[in-house]
């Protein structure tokens, strides 16, 4: 089998889909394996550590991924519309492995479908003990988790900690997280890990002991009905419960430095912006519509 590994054209992307050293393990099981030119390279990965551990790089995508029986990407495959056609260069038959995100990608499936590609989505895959090695969902929300609120503290115009200065104290920011999955929970640690008052709500209230858990302090509405999806997932709430919802993320929201949203829900507004001099909202899931509708610059 013929393994091609395709460079990442996505805005900002830093990622690559296979490092060298697990090229390596791949070639040693007997699997020929191929490297688009510069693929590595935003990770600090050169072509020729990939050609130290014998897989071969290729300058030319449409030939590479004409000639694999399986493509590996990071991102869902380009189309004819990027000016790069990713999905019409690979051959019938062959088998696309990465995050496709099929709900947002639509065009994409149905061009994978039409090009006779099986594809398998590893943000997808069932949230499950066995099956967790393979979930880059849960893998790269940790990562986020952690990196937005990193992002935050870089912005933000005053401190997270509590400083004791000779010209008085300075007081902790204020931190309010939107969502307990595993970014939620990974923002919060890093948020107090970092000196931060840390709030946090989410729609399942099962979660206030592992938010308390990791340094933050739960607020939430009593629910007409159970919010839980399974899975560490949540469904939509009813009419009233969102409304009431909306109430307490005004009033969150209004009395926050920064709010960081981690979970794939519906927008909100921010129009509750009292008299801070500024509000430092990271919409972590920016690149899916976001969460925040701003009001006011």
């Amino acid at each position: 089998m013929r393994i091609a590994v395709a460079r990442e054209t996505a805005p900002r992307e830093q990622r690559v889909a296979l490092v060298p050293e697990s090229c390596k393990k791949l070639i040693q099981s007997g699997y020929l394996l191929s490297v688009e030119t510069g693929a590595g390279a935003a990770s600090g990965l050169s072509d020729q550590a990939y050609t130290d551990v014998g897989a071969t790089v290729e300058a030319d995508p449409a030939a590479l991924l004409g000639s694999a029986d399986l493509v590996l990407k990071v991102n869902a495959p380009t189309l004819a519309d990027s000016g790069r056609d990713e999905v019409a260069w690979m051959k019938p038959g062959s088998i696309y492995l990465g995050s496709l995100m099929p709900l947002r990608n639509l065009k994409a499936v149905q061009a994978l479908a039409g090009r006779k590609i099986t594809a398998f989505s590893t943000d997808a895959i069932p949230r499950t003990t066995r099956a967790q090695a393979m979930d880059t969902l849960s893998s790269m929300a940790n990562i986020s988790g952690y990196k937005g609120v990193l992002l935050a503290a870089a912005e933000l115009n005053k401190y997270f900690p509590m400083l004791m200065t000779a010209a008085g104290m300075v007081p902790p920011a204020k931190v309010f997280v939107v969502g307990a999955a595993v970014a939620g929970l990974q923002a919060i640690a890093t948020a107090k890990r970092l000196g931060a008052n840390v709030v946090a709500t989410d729609v399942r209230p099962e979660v206030k002991e592992q938010i308390e858990s990791v340094g933050g302090k739960y607020v939430g509405i009593e629910l007409s009905e159970s919010a839980s999806a399974g899975g560490g997932y949540a469904k939509e709430l009813s009419a009233d419960d969102r409304a009431r919802q909306q109430e307490l993320l005004a009033a969150q929201v209004a009395q926050s430095d920064v709010v960081i949203t981690t979970a794939l829900m519906a927008r909100f507004s921010s129009q509750g912006r009292s008299d801070r001099a500024r509000k430092l909202i990271a919409m972590m899931r920016q690149r899916f519509g976001g969460h925040a509708v701003h009001k006011t610059p």
